[in-house]
């Protein structure tokens, strides 16, 4: 294979299987996102969204995702780790991967520091149905995997 077939080659190739110009255009949304929600206009596709601020857990980096979020009182927010078929989406494997440097950002709000607590039985099963009667398409979702959404309590530290 020639140079120039090769840096092609690993230019449309990255993590996760998704395309160099995917990741791209998905970073190019986010970024969108985030400044609305910033300007204080967080919704979308009828679901309030919050921007998760992580850390990579290999990379060290910073990161900023924004994600739809379902209250659960006060202080304290529901996520869940959709999209992907076979496995959580890389935002979910940061925040699980560093949760001791988590916040989030509401619209038009300052970060808060967070804790994250991936729910589970009976707990994990009430706020999913919560979840699905807001919003019937994460059981859509749900239903074209393998693999149970994790649903996540984010906590005001």
């Amino acid at each position: 294979m020639a140079h120039d077939e090769q840096a092609a080659g690993r230019a449309e190739r990255t993590s996760g299987g998704h395309s160099a110009l995917s990741r791209w255009m998905q970073h190019r949304m986010n970024a969108r996102m985030n400044r609305k929600i910033r300007g204080g206009r967080g919704t979308f596709m009828g679901m309030d969204v919050l921007i998760l601020h992580t850390v990579g857990r290999r990379s060290g980096q910073s990161r900023e995702t924004p994600v739809a979020w379902f209250s659960d009182g006060a202080d304290a927010w529901l996520v869940v780790a959709s999209g992907g078929k076979t496995r959580h989406p890389d935002w979910h494997l940061n925040l699980m991967g560093r949760p001791d440097q988590a916040s989030v950002e509401l619209p038009g709000r300052e970060a808060v520091a967070v804790t994250p607590q991936v729910l589970h039985g009976a707990e994990r099963e009430q706020a999913w149905k919560s979840i699905t009667a807001a919003q019937p398409r994460y059981a859509k979702y749900q239903s074209k995997t393998d693999r149970e959404y994790p649903v996540v309590r984010l906590t005001r530290r």
